[in-house]
């Protein structure tokens, strides 16, 4: 019986290690909602780069820290954006 005590031990050391508890995030505001921006320009390309990532991608709403609405909001632009020429469908 007390080998078994003994591998049980051994199999609860590493799991002990793995949850380890951290402070939760802190949440994000939507910076157009913060800002009071009542309509996402796909013109304003300064602004619409930070939510693409470096190989081009359109980054999710977890990353980018933005609301529901925001985020379908900027997505359009981008891609009217791209099509417009102003942004690369690519990473540069």
């Amino acid at each position: 019986m007390e080998k078994n005590r003994n591998i049980k031990a051994k199999a609860n050391d590493g799991d002990d290690k793995t949850r380890r508890r951290s402070r939760p995030a802190k949440k994000r505001v939507c910076e157009y909602c913060q800002g009071h921006i009542a309509h996402v320009d796909y013109k304003d390309v300064d602004r619409l780069k930070k939510y693409i990532a470096e190989n081009g991608k359109i980054l999710p709403r977890r990353a980018s820290g933005l609301c529901a609405e925001h985020q379908r909001d900027i997505t359009t632009a981008i891609k009217r954006a791209r099509i417009m020429a102003l942004l690369p469908f690519r990473g540069e």
